[in-house]
């Protein structure tokens, strides 16, 4: 295994890349990795030798070309208008599946696919995800050293001269949480929830199978230049079972894997790589892995904090993080950071719907796990004792004796967020606030970031506060989370809405010309109908099944207590899920109105499905619990 290769680097040339196919003969595909605005990745097998005879067409996008109906490029690809090439992406690395169950039994090596990353074309014009996130920076960058051009000094960045600013570094890191059990074992939610209120699985020892491909995925990441930095056991889960052959069954818990940062499209690549070696390494044993943002309501969800950096190469060759003050026990932020900041949460309104595009998503952020349900952000009491608040949307991470590692966590993202798309928008959005900002002190930016609602302000909105350093989840009811912070949407409709509703907010993000409105408009479209499936196809009849668990207990001991219980209960039954000729219930009143495409209708009849489904959900429990 030592003799494999698992990397070509990013900017090989082809003949280095040529050699070095050639002297392994073990990697006998190739596979072209589109990435569609679902945040979908393609995946085929393409004998090596053609890539070898015929390299340029790779680099061209002529040799390989895909059924844009395949991919979600909704109304842009579409049936009578298919075709969409695929050109590689050398700028990036290029990583080596190895298929660990099929070997080649000559050279004894596992059989390879090298997957390159590459665009989407259609039409002549760049289509997916990776070049919206490709030519959203080059955007970024051009105006950044175009201000930097005029502006000699910057507050809090006395230390560096406009002019000597030569090149911008976009850093990103994320990491991934995901609940991994045995095939067919049943979930005890509450059990496990009363795990995770008593804090009994964090940073617990894993076990077993567990920890063995636990081991094997962060061993497998050093192997691929990955530089993870910890995996360790998240809030969820319980204790697994032994069966008799000494071996953990039943097993239910949340993991959580990191790793460091890389240039921004890089960083995006890396996450989606991680994400299928985690899945092969615990399936090899035994284990199913759930990305899924909510995969169990009433417990802890996956999320995936993106970290967020900005730096500048001066011409004699330093880099400077963009965010980080000259002195750092003095300032929290340069004006660049707090610009930057500032941009994200003015427009996150529009960022957010690409953040959390599906119902699992919205289902995570609620109060009480930890998930940010507000747009606000967190500094830190002092500058000079950095602090970190966990129940906020977007928190400065900082240390006072590494400048570099200055950096924004936006806490909102999933496992299944597009992280391309993503670090567009919030790019743009740091480019608009950093626009205000780089003509103010850092003293003026901090009293406006931190001023109360109602307080006019030169860039932040009148009416909403921006900054809060007290517990978001129980410092504020949620009247006054939803007057200081803005109402947060409940449904995938909803969200979508906003990038109608906010028009100023999304020509910000839609500036630099790749996340246009093609793009965007696309990407709802594909949003929305994978939300009308999912309540149709999944949600509604995973709910009949409750409906209909929840049936009426025989006993020879009833009270009146019982019988008051059952009526209600009952009733909620009927409601939810029982028609009759006159009156239809509620699910097949959602279905009609997605089905006629009345969104508006379906948004607001879905929130009273969920709220209906919860009271029948604890009303059931009580019924069964008072049953002797």
């Amino acid at each position: 295994m030592d003799d494999l290769l698992f990397v070509i680097p990013a900017n090989s040339t082809k003949e280095d890349i040529l050699s070095k196919l050639k002297e392994h003969p073990e990697i006998k595909f190739v596979s072209l990795v589109g990435i569609d605005l679902a945040g979908n990745d393609t995946d085929e097998k393409i004998p090596i030798q053609l890539f070898l005879d015929d390299i340029d067409k790779f680099y061209e996008g002529s040799a390989v070309q895909t059924d844009g109906s395949s991919v979600v490029l909704t109304n842009i690809a579409t049936l009578n208008n298919a075709k969409v090439d695929m050109p590689i992406d050398p700028s990036v690395k290029w990583f080596v599946d190895y298929n660990m169950e099929n070997f080649d039994e000559e050279l004894e090596k596992p059989i390879g696919t090298l997957r390159i990353p590459s665009f989407l074309i259609h039409e002549g014009k760049r289509v997916d995800s990776r070049a919206v996130l490709t030519d959203t920076l080059e955007f970024v960058k051009k105006e950044l050293l175009g201000l930097f051009a005029k502006k000699e000094t910057v507050s809090g960045l006395e230390h560096i001269k406009g002019s000597d600013v030569e090149d911008i570094i976009f850093t990103s890191a994320t990491e991934l949480e995901f609940w991994v059990k045995t095939p067919l074992a049943e979930a005890d939610i509450p059990e496990m929830s009363a795990s995770q209120v008593m804090q009994e699985q964090y940073w617990q020892r894993t076990r077993g199978a567990v920890r063995s491909a636990l081991e094997q995925t962060v061993l497998a990441m050093q192997t691929y230049g990955l530089d993870p930095e910890m995996g360790h056991k998240e809030v969820g889960g319980m204790k697994g079972q032994m069966d008799a052959s000494g071996n953990l069954s039943h097993v239910c818990e949340q993991i959580e894997i990191d790793w460091k940062f890389a240039n921004a499209v890089q960083a995006a690549d890396n996450e989606l790589f991680v994400r299928t070696l985690v899945k092969e390494v615990f399936r090899a044993n035994g284990l199913e892995v759930n990305f899924k943002a909510k995969p169990m309501i009433g417990l802890a969800g996956n999320g995936e904090h993106t970290h967020v950096g900005m730096a500048a190469k001066l011409k004699n060759g330093k880099v400077i993080n963009l965010f980080s003050p000259k002195e750092m026990t003095k300032d929290f932020l340069s004006a660049i950071g707090y610009g930057a900041i500032m941009g994200l949460l003015k427009n996150y309104e529009v960022i957010n719907p690409i953040v959390s595009s599906t119902n699992d998503s919205l289902n995570r952020l609620k109060p009480g796990f930890e998930a940010p349900i507000c747009i606000v952000t967190s500094l830190g009491h002092k500058p000079e004792i950095p602090s970190r608040n966990r129940t906020i949307l977007a928190g400065l991470v900082r240390d006072i004796n590494s400048p570099m590692a200055t950096r924004f966590e936006l806490r909102a993202c999933n496992p299944y967020t597009n992280t391309y798309i993503a670090l567009a928008a919030i790019y743009s959005a740091i480019l608009d606030g950093v626009k205000y900002a780089i003509n103010k002190t850092t003293t003026e930016l901090l009293t406006e970031l931190s001023k109360d609602a109602g307080v006019t302000a030169g860039y932040l909105e009148k009416d909403r506060a921006y900054r809060s350093e007290d517990d978001v989840f129980e410092d504020y009811t949620q009247e006054e989370r939803d007057h200081l912070f803005s109402v947060p949407p409940a449904t995938v409709w909803e969200n979508m809405q906003a990038l109608k509703n906010y028009p100023g907010k999304r020509n910000v993000i839609t500036a630099g010309g790749a996340l246009r409105d093609q793009i965007i408009d696309a990407f709802v479209a594909g949003e929305l109908l994978r939300w009308k499936t999912e309540i149709i196809s999944r949600i509604i009849p995973e709910n009949r099944v409750i409906v209909s668990s929840c049936q009426e207990i025989k006993s020879t001991f009833v009270t009146d207590q019982d019988a008051y219980n059952w009526n209600k209960i009952n009733g909620i039954r009927c409601y939810l899920a029982k028609d009759s000729i006159d009156e239809k219930s509620l699910f097949t009143l959602l279905i009609k109105a997605l089905n006629e495409n009345d969104f508006a209708t379906a948004s607001g009849l879905q929130i009273e499905m969920y709220d209906k489904m919860e009271e029948l959900k604890a009303l059931y429990s009580d019924y069964k619990m008072n049953m002797i």
